[in-house]
């Protein structure tokens, strides 16, 4: 499948309107282009949403609202599994303008549209599951239980690097539990949002449902301030980086709304004596250079025993002599470009800092260009010898640059490990399970993810995903991620004759 087929197969012209409520679209003269980091093509442009239009898309989701809150739970996540089919059916397409678009693997692409398909399903059975709790009154004859309801309309902020992936996480799961969304995409990779707004107005069409269950909106930061502002939006679910997530942060935080924040990562993998050496290289080469170290949950560090530390970077630096850098369509390829030249800038400031740090570099990076690299966006990665103290460490750099230390006690390693602001994603490779288990404990990872025998990167739909620390606190996906986008309430029936008061106070009319 050529890109101008795949842009035809999902509705998506060379000047798209970037604001709709699902069969309603509108457009102004303003626009924002999205150019391929693969070839530096421009692949369309959208239009940004302006506060007239905005006001719109508000006015129409809180009028869906009134109606799918209604509607009952499980019939909700039958919407949701018609969107799922839509997505089987456009899976390859879609995958193949998230590749484009955004730079990652073409096999990246498909998982990350497989990814939108799981959590359909997730959803789907979950839609019979939003369970409460029933509990014993101290009262006789009274009744007490907790149940959920739906918030309203919850607003969706999503970043470049996964740019269908997470929007879903967050639609699918507030659609079974009875909101509406706004979905702001990066201006990054604002094509796709069109794109999933044309399959899911599909299923708005043939169902006859109302406009405004799904609505997106875009353009630059401005219209981002226009959800983290708005008091009609209870939730506003973020994603991106730190600085981004305080101001989100600190909007929501003045008119007392809800945030879910999914913010940087600096993720480290500890390698002890007992490690697997072999898969331990595997998943620190795929956990560093896949996405070209553009996710929150790659590997940034890795945490070496003295003891086998010229082991494992010896295997590590024959590895990386074997990675193909080029256009990820072609699946000979395992690093893809950086989404712009404002990423590879990032990228050689940072590998300039380790250097004037002190730290040494082991694999070489730099900047690529020639055939094939017209975009200006490919760059080698990179293995730097470093201290877990370089600001340039304890700092996030979306870019494929991986940096190694040495560590002689256990405790000292999850010191390390733990010793950054961000606390996303944490790996042991071990085969001693008191390794294992004392990673895992209270006292061991910081982080809201830890690992044992697998990398940092990637995560399943089925547990619940987020970090601690700045990297926010939110959790998205599974486990019971969908009680953020609702309300809890607890109910109190009196079957009695009589009125019991509280503390015993009697009070005789």
């Amino acid at each position: 499948m050529d890109i101008s087929t795949t842009l035809k197969e999902l509705g998506i012209e060379k000047i798209n309107e970037g604001t709709s409520t699902g069969n309603s679209w509108f457009s102004n003269s303003e626009y924002i282009s999205s150019y391929s980091p693969i070839d530096g093509q421009l692949i369309g442009k959208v239009s940004v949403t302006t506060p007239t239009d905005y006001e719109k898309v508000i006015q129409l989701a809180e009028a869906a609202f009134k109606v799918w809150r209604e509607m009952p739970a499980p019939k909700r996540g039958e919407i949701v599994r018609l969107f799922g089919d839509k997505l089987r059916e456009k899976k390859e397409a879609l995958g193949m303008l998230v590749t484009y678009e955004m730079g990652k693997s073409y096999q990246e692409g498909l998982g990350e549209v497989q990814e939108m398909i799981d959590i359909c399903d997730f959803a789907v059975g979950l839609s019979r599951q939003l369970y409460g709790l029933t509990m014993h009154s101290e009262r006789p004859g009274h009744r007490m239980y907790e149940q959920y309801h739906p918030l309203g309309i919850v607003g969706v902020i999503s970043a470049f690097n996964f740019p269908v992936a997470v929007w879903c996480w967050n639609t699918a799961l507030a659609w079974v539990s009875g909101d509406v969304c706004v979905w702001k995409a990066s201006e990054k990779a604002p094509l796709c949002s069109v794109a999933c707004q044309n399959l899911f107005a599909e299923v708005i069409k043939e169902n006859d449902l109302p406009e405004g269950l799904s609505c997106i909106i875009n353009g630059d930061y401005k219209v981002g301030e226009m959800i983290t502002k708005d008091v009609r939006i209870p939730l506003v679910s973020a994603t991106g980086s730190i600085r981004m997530g305080k101001i989100v942060g600190a909007e929501l935080a003045k008119r007392l709304g809800r945030s879910l924040l999914e913010l940087g990562g600096n993720n480290a993998i500890i390698i002890t004596p007992e490690a697997d050496i072999n898969i331990t290289v595997i998943g620190a080469v795929f956990g560093a250079v896949g996405t070209a170290g553009q996710r929150c949950t790659s590997t940034r560090r890795l945490i070496i025993h003295d003891s086998v530390y010229n082991e494992v970077v010896e295997k590590l630096t024959s590895a990386y002599k074997q990675l193909r850098v080029g256009n990820p369509l072609d699946t000979n390829n395992h690093v893809g470009p950086l989404i712009d030249t404002d990423a590879v800038k990032a990228y050689s400031n940072a590998i300039e800092q380790v250097k004037q740090a002190g730290g040494k570099l082991l694999v070489e990076g730099g900047v690529l260009s020639g055939e094939g690299y017209e975009s200006g966006c490919y760059v080698k990665p990179a293995i730097a010898e470093a201290n877990n103290e370089f600001q340039i460490v304890q700092d996030e750099t979306f870019a494929p640059i991986l940096y190694v230390m040495k560590y002689s006690e256990l405790e000292e390693a999850i010191a390390i490990q733990n010793g950054v602001k961000q606390g996303l994603s944490s790996a042991i490779m071990t085969t001693n399970m008191r390794e294992a288990e004392r990673f895992l404990s209270a006292s061991g990872s910081d982080c809201g993810i830890a690992n044992v025998n697998i990398g940092t990167s990637g995560a399943e739909i089925g547990g619940a995903f987020g970090g601690e620390k700045e990297t926010g606190g939110g959790r998205e996906s599974g486990s019971d991620a969908w009680k953020a986008y609702m309300r809890r309430q607890t109910n109190t029936i009196n079957y009695s004759t009589e009125l019991p008061l509280a503390q015993g106070i009697t009070f005789d009319i």
